[in-house]
C-alpha cells in the first residue's frame, strides 16, 4: 500500500470556475472572493482535493503602506485556500510554497503576498509560519456572527452588499434592519445573531528576499503571540 507524504502533492493552475467549486464545497465561510486573478488546484494521484486562490487585496489603502514604496501591482493576497483533510501531513505549508514561487517566477513583478489567518474559524496561521510568512499583526476581531441556524456571516460580506436582499433575512437587506446604517452590532442584535470573539492575524512573505528590509511594520515572533489569541478552530489552546 502506498503512503502518500506532501511532497506527492501537485499544485499547478486551473481555472476559476473549477478553484470555485473547491472553495464553494469546502471553505467554511462558502463563499469565494470575486476579484481573484490566479487559480491553484491542489492534486494528489490525479484528483483535485484542493485550492488556492489569489487576487489584488481588497483594501489597498490598509495594504500597500505595510511595505514601503510598494506599487500596486507588486502585492497580492492569498485570499482563499481549502484542501482536504485527509490530505498527508504538511501539505498546506508545501502547496503554499509551491504556488508561490510558481508566482515568483512567472510573475516577477509580484514582490510579496498578504493573508489573514483567521482564529474564530481556522487558527493563528501554524501553516503560515511553516510557510516562510512573517507575523505582522494580531487584533481582536469581532467581525464574524454566528446565526440561529448556525451558518457564521462576516461583516465585511454583509456591508459591501449592504442593500442586496439576503435569504437569511427573509428577502430583506442588511441596510432594512440597521435603517441604512454600517451598524454590525445592531444588527446582529436585531436578528439575535451571536458575535463570535476572536483575534486575526496578518501574515507577508516576501517572494522577493530583498524587499524584506522595506517593511515599515514591526515583525511579531510567533512565541510572542499571546495565550490568548493561540488558537486552532476557534479554540483557544494558550494557558
Amino acid at each position: 500500500m502506498h503512503t502518500w507524504t506532501a511532497k506527492d502533492l501537485e499544485v499547478k493552475p486551473i481555472t476559476r470556475q473549477a478553484a470555485d467549486r473547491v472553495i464553494l464545497n469546502g471553505h467554511y465561510s462558502g463563499k469565494v472572493v470575486k476579484n481573484s486573478q490566479l487559480h491553484f488546484g491542489v492534486f494528489l494521484g490525479g484528483s483535485l482535493r484542493g485550492a488556492l486562490q489569489f487576487g489584488p487585496p481588497m483594501d489597498r489603502s490598509k495594504i500597500l503602506g505595510l511595505v514601503r514604496d510598494a506599487p500596486w501591482e507588486s502585492v497580492l493576497e492569498l485570499n482563499r485556500m481549502w484542501l482536504a483533510d485527509d490530505l498527508p501531513r504538511n501539505g498546506e505549508s508545501r502547496s503554499i510554497g509551491v504556488a508561490c514561487r510558481m508566482i515568483a517566477k512567472h510573475a516577477p513583478q509580484v514582490k510579496w503576498v498578504v493573508s489573514f489567518a483567521d482564529g474564530t474559524q481556522c487558527g493563528d496561521g501554524t501553516i503560515y509560519r511553516a510557510s516562510g510568512f512573517i507575523l505582522t499583526a494580531i487584533k481582536e476581531s469581532e467581525n464574524l456572527a454566528r446565526l440561529q441556524d448556525g451558518r457564521v456571516v462576516h461583516k465585511m460580506t454583509l456591508e459591501s452588499q449592504g442593500a442586496r436582499a439576503q435569504p437569511f433575512l427573509d428577502g430583506r437587506s442588511y441596510y432594512d434592519v440597521t435603517g441604512g446604517r454600517y451598524d454590525f452590532t445592531g444588527f446582529c442584535k436585531a436578528i439575535g445573531a451571536t458575535v463570535i470573539p476572536g483575534f486575526q492575524f496578518r501574515y507577508i512573505r516576501f517572494l522577493d528576499p530583498t524587499w524584506r528590509s522595506r517593511l515599515t511594520v514591526p515583525e511579531i515572533r510567533f512565541e510572542d503571540i499571546p495565550p490568548a489569541a493561540r488558537m486552532i478552530r476557534g479554540q483557544r489552546v494558550g494557558p
